[in-house]
């Protein structure tokens, strides 16, 4: 028994429709578009990286160089994988957050400073900020 194997002719790939084609044009639109608006994003991110870089580069950070080109690196990895974010609102919750463990005026107070009412005094260079906001109490 003799047994025959079938081959395309070079060149020649399954048949196609005008189904298959309109939808693979379709997709291929689609992934087009999430790369155009992912690489908008992506070219902001590698701006940040070139900017990060040189002030790591001519001493501005308050890291060491090594230290400093590490973190601008993983912060472009991150933004290449879509992690990375800047959201201001994450932010506000985030400051506020130290508020919540005081109770009735130190609460109102300290949610006062925290909208930078008051003056702040230090850095996070040198360890951390201070702030303070004065209000007069009257006398009972």
């Amino acid at each position: 028994m003799q047994s025959t194997i079938k081959r395309n002719p070079a060149g020649a790939g399954p048949s196609t429709t005008p189904a298959l084609v309109l939808s693979a044009c379709a997709v291929a639109a689609l992934l087009f578009a999430g790369m155009a608006a992912a690489g908008g994003k992506l070219s902001d991110a590698q701006a940040r990286y070139r900017q990060d870089r040189a002030a790591c580069m001519s001493g501005q950070s308050n890291e060491d160089r090594a230290t400093c080109l590490r973190e601008a690196g993983a912060a472009l990895q991150a933004a290449r994988r879509g992690q990375l974010r800047d959201d201001q609102g994450a932010y506000e919750r985030n400051r506020l957050l130290r508020c919540d463990r005081l109770k009735g005026d130190d609460r109102a107070d300290c949610i006062r400073r925290m909208h930078g009412e008051g003056t702040v005094k230090g850095s996070v260079e040198s360890g951390g900020t201070y702030r303070e906001l004065r209000t007069t109490v009257p006398a009972q």
